[in-house]
This record gives structure tokens, sequence and C-alpha cells, in this order.
């Protein structure tokens, strides 16, 4: 009998093949698995993140952040830089509405504390749409922790721990001066708006309040918190030495000369000396990254008003 003809020798091969058969199977599995997980990792990464900003400060730190290609829209405080003008609009941070903002089909939105209504947030979330809110918190170390979580989110922890490292030495060298001045600095009285019988002014823990403090300044408005509309004899009464605009603000009531015909301001040593400053708003109240140069702008400006 041949070899080739030998059965157990045949019976021997037929398990052979079947033996590598089943490793090459075995081989295609293993390989084929993590193929298929890979590639379903890489969909996941291609996936681009679509954010919605609410809130100047926020869009200038995502900005700061190098993120800004993520960024589908943003709301009328985001100024700064420029190219966020360009974005889409969703409208006044504190009177959206659920559609605009859907529309973008954002797929993370961000936004401030004073960010609402509150209803259409949950409108918005409850479209599927993670809505992630970040205190306000108008201080310099509430701006860190703005960065921080902003960085987290959008997986830009490093760059975060760069802007925050950038920001300490920036405001370290800042504040190091107005801390050694001996000079007092002036009661300021903040004017947020008006109206042709009002001026509605920034009262205690306001943002603007925030920043007298940080450059030695006074805030001469007391009695109550936040901003609130303020009478003829109130302003009189609180005897500002310079009063502070913004920028937008002063041009709306046409300058220094608008602004002195505003009721009261002219009874006011303020008003006598002719002393107004202004800052750009978001520049002075957004804080944000610029919070360290804002400090320095206004204290200069403070000390420009008060030397004539």
């Amino acid at each position: 009998m041949s070899e080739l003809n030998n059965p157990m020798q045949d019976l021997a091969s037929a398990a052979a093949r079947r033996k590598f058969l089943l490793q090459l199977a075995a081989v295609a599995a293993a390989s084929c698995l993590p193929q298929s997980m890979l590639w379903a990792a890489e969909g996941q990464k291609k996936t681009a993140r679509r954010i919605v900003s609410i809130g100047g400060g926020l869009t200038e730190i995502i900005y700061a952040l190098g993120a800004h290609n993520e960024l589908v829209g943003v709301d009328t405080t985001s100024l700064y830089p420029e190219a966020a003008t360009k974005l889409p609009s969703v409208g006044y941070a504190r009177t959206l509405s659920s559609e605009g903002i859907l529309a973008l089909a954002p797929n993370h939105v961000l936004a401030t504390e004073d960010a609402g209504p509150p209803a259409v947030l949950r409108q918005i979330n409850a479209a599927g749409v993670p809505v992630t809110v970040l205190a306000a918190n108008d201080k310099f170390e509430g701006v860190l922790e703005r960065i921080t979580r902003i960085g987290a989110l959008i997986e830009r922890q490093s760059q975060a721990s760069q802007l925050i490292e950038k920001m300490k030495a920036d405001w370290q060298k800042v504040r190091e001066p107005i801390l050694a001045r001996k000079t007092p600095m002036p009661r300021v009285l903040f004017v947020l708006s008006h109206s042709p019988g009002q001026i509605m002014v920034g009262g205690k823990g306001s943002s603007a309040e925030a920043m007298m403090h940080y450059v030695g300044a006074h805030n001469a408005i007391q009695g109550f918190d936040g901003f609130k509309p303020l009478t003829p004899e109130a302003v009189i009464a609180a005897q500002p030495d310079v009063v502070l605009f913004t920028d937008q603000g002063l041009g709306i009531v046409g300058g220094i000369e608008g602004a002195l015909k505003l009721p009261g301001l002219a009874q006011t040593p303020a008003g006598q000396k002719r002393r107004i400053a202004s800052l750009e708003a978001m520049f002075m109240l957004g804080f944000g990254p610029r919070l360290p140069q804002a400090v320095a702008a206004l204290d200069n400006a403070l000390v420009k008003a008060m030397n004539g």
C-alpha cells in the first residue's frame, strides 16, 4: 500500500489541516476585533466638538486655549477677539431662545450664571445637548477656576495650565505697584446704563466694584447689591471723585459733554472737575484672560482722570 493511500497518514494530514485552519481563524478573529474597536474609537475622535459659548469671558477663554475652531455660535457679549464677532450669534445672554441655539446643532453649550432664561437652558438640555453653567465669581481666582474647568471640558488641560501660569505672572506684575502705592485712590461712581430720568449704577458685590477694589479705588455707592437705578439726589449724595463709564455707554450719552448732562452728575465733584473715565465694556467687566491687563488699564484711566 503506497503512502498516499495510507489511512493513518490521511487522518493525520486532515487533523493538521483542521488545526491550521483553526489557528488561522483565531488569528483573523484576534486581529479583526481590535481593528473594529480602533475604527469605532477613530469615529468618536472624528466627531467634531460643536460649542455654543454664552458669555464673552468664556468665549475669550476658548480662544486663548486654541479651541476656537470648535465654536459654532456665541452670544452678543462675545466681542473679543474680533473673530468671535463673525460667528453666528444666539442673541443676548439673558434673553436666549432654544430654537436659535439648537439650529446651530451644538453638542455642548457653555454658559455663565447670567445666561437665561433658565427654562431655555433646560429645554436645550432636554433636547440632548449638554449645558454646562460656570460660576460667575468675579474675581481673579474665579477666572482661573473657569479656565481650569473649560480646559478639562474641551480636553485642553495643558493649554489651560500654561494660560494660568502666564496670568499669574501678569497679575503679580500689575498688582505689585498698586499695592505699594501710598496715594489714596478716588471714590468712583460706575454708570452702567441710563434713561432720561435715571442712572443705572454698580453697587456692592457688582463686577464694577470688584474692579475698583483691584485698583485700590472705593465704590461711591453702597446700600444695595448689583446694579440699580439711582435718583439724581442719590448721585449727588454719593459725591464721587470720578465717574466711570463703559466706552459703549459713554458713546451713547454723547461723550463727556453728554455725561455731564445726566441728572445729578454735574453737581458732583467728578462732574465739576470733568473727571470722566471709560473702558470697553467686556474688557473691563468680562473677567476673562485679559483681567490683568484690564486692571492695569483701569488704574491708568483713574489716575489720568484724577490728574486732569
